[in-house]
């Protein structure tokens, strides 16, 4: 019976030094900036929304959207309209309601078009002054190709704390070195897990882009 139990307890060993090395060896993989802030505003959460709503408004009017992220159905209220299209079957029709669409969903979720959005670039962080407070926080730039989409070339700059929460951005057109809007990101508020900043003002406080009627579905 002994050289069977010597064979098992040789066997078990090495099966746990090969475990311990398939351990070693595995890369551990760091996230990235964009990820990071992504999850802070509750990223990790988005595979179970299955529908959103909320209302965009400035001094210049308000739009309603109602969208289903899953099957990409779109549904925009205004005052005057109410458009309803599919986001894989954009037409002359509802190509306007979609340009309106990119914009507001943008403002609305932009720590995750960080991650979402192809053909950009990212600057890798920095610490800089922010353009409103005047407080030192980190920064990256988003950056979009000089090709497709609706604003090519355009630029954003992102300021946020140690806890990847964004409190500021700079929008640059086409990426010009002046800015053309900087606001501020403030009033956050969860739902169902999703951090959404419902109020931005510019640097007079005589202006503001700002959300109501947000309403986020789960599965």
């Amino acid at each position: 019976m002994r050289p069977i139990i010597l064979l098992s307890f040789f066997l078990i060993l090495t099966a746990c030094k090969n475990e311990n090395r398939k351990e070693a060896i595995e890369p551990v993989t760091e996230m990235t900036t964009t990820q990071k802030i992504a999850n802070a505003h509750g990223f990790e959460n988005w595979k179970n929304v299955s529908k959103i709503e909320f209302t965009f408004n400035t001094s210049r009017g308000s739009r309603s959207w109602s969208w289903q992220p899953k099957t990409q159905n779109v549904v925009m209220t205004t005052k005057e309209d109410t458009i309803a299209y599919n986001r894989s079957k954009i037409d002359s029709a509802s190509i306007g309601a979609d340009r309106a669409f990119i914009n507001d969903k943008f403002w609305f979720l932009a720590p995750f078009q960080l991650v979402w959005d192809k053909g950009t670039t990212i600057s890798r962080p920095v610490k800089e002054m922010a353009p409103i407070s005047k407080t030192e926080m980190n920064k990256i730039t988003l950056t979009y190709s000089n090709e497709g989409g609706y604003t090519p070339g355009d630029a954003y700059d992102f300021y946020f704390g140690d806890d990847f929460i964004i409190k500021e951005w700079i929008y640059r057109k086409e990426n010009s070195e002046t800015p053309s809007m900087m606001t501020t990101w403030e009033d956050y508020q969860d739902f169902n897990g999703i951090k959404i900043s419902t109020m931005h003002k510019n640097v007079e406080d005589n202006w503001k882009l700002y959300f109501t009627g947000v309403k986020v579905t789960t599965d």
